[in-house]
């Protein structure tokens, strides 16, 4: 271990000359056997050629006339080669391995090496000139010579015949150049054992295409372009790796696929990708590069064409981007989960305009009103996806809400001579989120809220029909200033995959009658394949302390909570667990069965939620469901029918649209 220490490694931008290797194609990885031209085992061809060339010279004229006595002895042919070439065989005496000054080799090792090789050159053997060339090219192609001449000697027992062979080099460094990312210790173990043994060049070759295939794993353009062994047995590797030299944007007709004028400023694309200038080019950089710039939902389609550059290593990478419209009005539908009475009052109308690209720097705006029955909601939203000078990818949306929402998940049950109560919120705020480790995202946001209860006719309402107070401040409304702190892990974009968010909002009591309370709330859900099947189990909980409205209370059962029970109908309190599992399979098409059981409690909590709700309505509390569905992949989302029991022997059916919270 301790001669690896004369292993060395250069990196240099040493270019190779014009009669060296043609530097890699952008395109995918090479074929192995485009690299034979240039690698070590290029000069066995050569001492094939040579070999035949003295066989030829050699073998007809022996055996040699002797100048004294008889006449020459006939020369020792056995017919035609039985193969049906027409070659002439020659019977061959002895046959010997002898190094190129025809003395024998220092290391016996290597004599033995060579006369293994040997396949058809046996002693007393009627051989051809092809046998013979064969039999060569098996000795150079040991790896151990660099190379072999057969040599024809009449002798007075006949004909024999000589390997003249020469060894390579004893191995005693390397020389690595080009290669700015293979990491030296990948050469260092590949050499380590093999100082001051020969150079095999079999293993030279097997250690080259180790060096490709680690490129080529990578997704990365490179290869051993040339390989030679210095005098001082030195091995200098030449790798060629493909360098980015220009990104070149190229907007396309939607229509004629012709070149047009973008909306989407340059700076706004080239700022998205991981490939840069001057770096080596990555097919799977390039990759995730392309599926980075279609997630910003702007472009139609994308496409990276790397071109050489000149005779370079070089690649310029031509963009292709295909914008898609960027904004419009929408109209839609959806329905309610806060509304429990009627088959047609949980509707909802929707009407939205977005423009997705403002300003050509993919900034978003979405400007949408919806209106149901009951339920009302005016919502302005402008997004800044990457805020400019931000190297973390840091993203801004501002907002502005107005919204009308049911109050019976906390307030259902009311007297049949009073109408439903509703909670106005007015909402304003902005939020700032960024990644901060892999898979890993963050959130933090200040946000101003100013909520009360109405009547059904609108009116600001402070207690129910129970007398229950609907305000935690005693006035018709209470304003609440919000610090929120969100983190969410995601293991992929699959809705089956390991989820966790943990969330954290603080009112900040910046005045005496603003309302100060803490809420910390956590979601967990973890999905497994088994079989054809897959199980998905999840779970939720929460706790809030401090000064609240009482239709801020977690609200336990439903469709998203407890299935079996009515919206908010198994408990309102100041904390909350749930606990779902779920078995699914799919049955043929888009369609997919499902099995469910769903656990919800509120921990005790309900008596000390503000006017206690829960209690002077009757909920227990706890309580469990269970049932069988069926989903339809749709591109709103999965469509959701869902059939629950829940422990008070009472059945529901559920209809959804998307996935359960």
């Amino acid at each position: 271990m301790g001669r690896s220490r004369d292993v060395r490694f250069v990196s240099s931008g040493v270019k190779l000359p014009s009669s060296s290797a043609p530097a890699p194609s952008p395109s995918p990885a090479p074929a192995p056997a485009l690299l034979s031209a240039a690698l070590p085992f290029a000069h066995i061809g050569r001492a094939i050629d040579a070999a035949a060339r003295r066989l030829g010279a050699c073998l007809p004229r022996v055996p040699v006339a002797r100048a004294d006595t008889a006449p020459p002895p006939p020369v020792r042919r056995h017919g035609k080669d039985a193969g049906g070439g027409g070659e002439e065989r020659v019977l061959i005496s002895e046959v010997a391995v002898r190094g190129k000054d025809g003395e024998p080799l220092e290391r016996p090792e290597l004599e033995a090496a060579a006369a293994a090789a040997l396949r058809a050159c046996r002693p007393n053997a009627a051989l051809t000139v092809r046998e013979v060339q064969e039999d060569v090219h098996r000795v150079v192609e040991s790896g151990l010579f660099r190379s072999c001449m057969p040599v024809a000697v009449d002798t007075r027992d006949g004909i024999r015949l000589v390997f003249e062979v020469e060894p390579n080099q004893d191995f005693h460094g390397l020389v690595c150049e080009g290669a700015n990312m293979l990491p030296s210790k990948f050469l260092e173990d590949a050499f380590r054992d093999r100082h001051g043994k020969i150079i095999n060049i079999r293993h030279l070759d097997q250690v080259i295409k180790s060096v490709n295939g680690w490129y080529q794993e990578r997704g990365l353009t490179g290869l051993v372009s040339y390989a030679e062994i210095l005098s001082g047995g030195i091995l200098r590797l030449q790798v060629s790796e493909a360098e980015v030299n220009n990104i070149n944007i190229c907007f396309l007709d939607r229509k004629t696929g012709e070149p047009t004028v973008g909306k989407t400023q340059p700076e706004t694309i080239l700022r998205q990708l991981t490939t840069k200038k001057g770096q080596a080019y990555n097919r799977a950089q390039v990759k995730r590069d392309v599926e980075t710039i279609l997630t910003m939902g702007i472009m139609e389609d994308v496409t990276i064409i790397p071109q050489p550059v000149g005779d370079s290593n070089k690649v310029d990478l031509v963009m292709n981007l295909v914008e898609r419209p960027s904004g419009g009005f929408s109209a839609g539908g959806g329905i309610s989960s806060g509304i429990t009475n009627g088959p047609l009052s949980g509707l909802i109308g929707s009407f939205a305009y977005s423009h997705r690209n403002v300003f050509g720097r993919n900034k978003k705006l979405n400007l949408s009103l919806e209106r149901g029955q009951i339920d009302s909601i005016f919502r302005l939203n402008f997004t800044d996806p990457w805020i400019d000078g931000d190297n973390k990818r840091t993203s801004r949306t501002v907002m502005v809400q107005n919204s009308r929402t049911p109050g019976t998940l906390v307030h259902g049950g009311d007297h049949p001579d009073h109408g439903p109560i509703t909670i106005g919120r007015v909402t304003a705020g902005v939020e700032y989120s960024r990644p901060f480790r892999p898979k890993w995202s963050g959130t933090l946001g200040l946000i101003f809220q100013h909520a009360g209860a109405r009547d059904d006719k609108s009116n600001p309402i402070i207690r129910d029909f129970y007398n229950s107070q609907l305000t935690a401040s005693g006035n018709a409304y209470d304003d609440t200033l919000l610090a929120k702190f969100e983190s969410i892990y995601t293991d992929s974009g699959d809705h089956s995959s390991t989820m966790f968010v943990f969330n954290v909002e603080q009112g900040l009591p910046v005045l005496p009658e603003w309302l100060s309370f803490n809420r910390v709330t956590a979601r967990l859900r973890q999905g497994y394949e088994i079989g054809p099947a897959r199980l998905l189990l999840s779970a939720s909980g929460g706790h809030v302390e401090g000064n609240f409205p009482p239709h801020e209370a977690f609200a336990i059962g439903g469709t998203n909570s407890v299935r079996g029970y009515e919206e908010g109908a198994v408990g309102s309190g100041r904390s909350y667990a749930v606990g779902s599992g779920e078995v699914s399979c799919r049955m043929f098409g888009p369609l997919e069965g499902v099995v469910f059981g769903d656990y919800g409690s509120d921990l005790g909590s309900g008596p000390k939620v503000p006017g206690d709700p829960a209690g002077a309505r009757g909920k227990p509390g706890s309580g469990y469901g269970y049932g069988v569905g069926v989903r339809v992949d749709s591109p709103l989302g999965p469509l959701r029918l869902e059939y629950a029991f829940n422990d008070k022997q009472a059945r529901r059916f559920h209809f959804a649209v998307g996935y359960r919270n």
